[in-house]
């Protein structure tokens, strides 16, 4: 019966062993980007056992408005705003971090270390590091936090668009101490997300598993973006071809960036923007070299990500970009450009096929 409960919460660990514990413990949570904002949102409304009321999650954000439009939304007995990082690092006993490229990560991680030395905690702490960043700078944060004393670390990337945060379906990916993961995978699963996947104690391959993940999906996203051209310039209906991806490529994942491509809709402010498509795919080109296994798609992919950049800040100093941000679905428009089409609008004009 255990067996079957665990297995239906997609967690590899046992419970921990002291009913309600979790609603004790001061959860802190830094960034409030467009993953991390439904993260906390949905950790804050987490179901707790009968007859314990969990503390309010306590948020920080380098933009305010954030985290004051989280609180709005759930009240202040779910939601409290931290003055700053210090009061994050300092107050709290689980800290998760979610947060835009390896510069800000580390640079967060250097304060927190620098506050705990300064008051070193008396119980344990345990760091949690939700983004995508090289393995290399997890093993850097590990050594950073793990030899403070009480604290520990945790590398934990999630696959999922900013629209599977919101439904809390995530997929979680862990590495780090044993005691710790089963704290804070209880912690994330059902609230955040739908399942862990363990990498066991070394932190750096649970973010280097999170790349591979990323290359698959990169790579299959520059496949349609291509076969959208071809179709285009052949005169195919891109309603045609979005069909014939959901027969033979029917994962919901990559259905959702087929559908975006179908319609034109570059909008990166509700998804993965492209620069997070850039950091990653140069994440995941800084591997295959490390490791001497190259991956041409990938390097594909990275050219056509950066084409699509340059030609969206042309379009912004002209003033003539349709978005501020764009999807990483954007790519599409070095295929598209390479084959003399417009960059982002299919609709503009048509190839005319000539009948054999």
């Amino acid at each position: 019966m255990t067996e079957h409960l665990l297995a239906n919460l997609g967690v590899p660990y046992s419970r921990p062993g002291t009913p309600g514990a979790h609603s004790n413990v001061q959860i802190g949570w830094i960034g409030l980007g467009q993953m991390g904002y439904y993260m906390a949102r949905n950790l804050a409304k987490r179901v707790t056992p009968p007859g314990s009321q969990p503390l309010p999650l306590k948020v920080w954000n380098r933009t305010a408005n954030k985290a004051e439009k989280l609180q709005q939304q759930l009240g202040k007995a779910l939601i409290t705003i931290a003055a700053d990082i210090e009061e994050i690092t300092t107050t709290c006993d689980v800290i998760i971090t979610n947060l835009s490229n390896d510069e800000v990560v580390k640079e967060v991680y250097e304060q927190c270390a620098r506050y705990l030395k300064l008051a070193p905690p008396v119980k344990n702490k345990i760091f949690v590091e939700t983004s995508t960043i090289l393995p290399r700078l997890s093993g850097e944060l590990d050594y950073l936090i793990s030899r403070l004393a009480h604290c520990h670390y945790l590398s934990c990337p999630v696959f999922g668009r900013p629209n599977v945060a919101d439904k809390a379906q995530l997929l979680i990916v862990m590495a780090g101490e044993y005691r710790s993961k089963k704290e804070v995978a209880y912690l994330l699963v059902p609230a955040v997300g739908r399942k862990v996947i363990d990498l066991g104690e070394n932190v750096e391959k649970a973010p280097t598993f999170k790349l591979l993940g990323n290359s698959m999906i990169l790579g299959a996203v520059e496949v349609i973006a291509e076969a959208y051209t071809l179709g285009d310039k052949a005169g195919i209906e891109a309603g045609r071809i979005q069909d014939l991806i959901g027969e033979i490529l029917p994962a919901p994942g990559l259905m959702g960036y087929a559908d975006r491509m179908a319609r034109d809709d570059y909008n990166g402010e509700d998804g993965f923007s492209l620069e997070g498509g850039i950091k990653d795919a140069s994440h995941i080109r800084h591997l295959t070299a490390k490791y001497s296994a190259p991956m041409p798609m990938i390097d594909i992919a990275h050219q056509r990500l950066i084409t699509a950049r340059a030609i969206h800040t042309t379009q912004k100093e002209e003033g003539t970009q349709s978005h501020d941000v764009l999807d990483w679905t954007a790519l599409i428009a070095g295929s598209r450009v390479a084959a003399g089409l417009d960059p982002f609008q299919s609709r503009k004009a048509k190839a005319v096929v000539e009948e054999a």
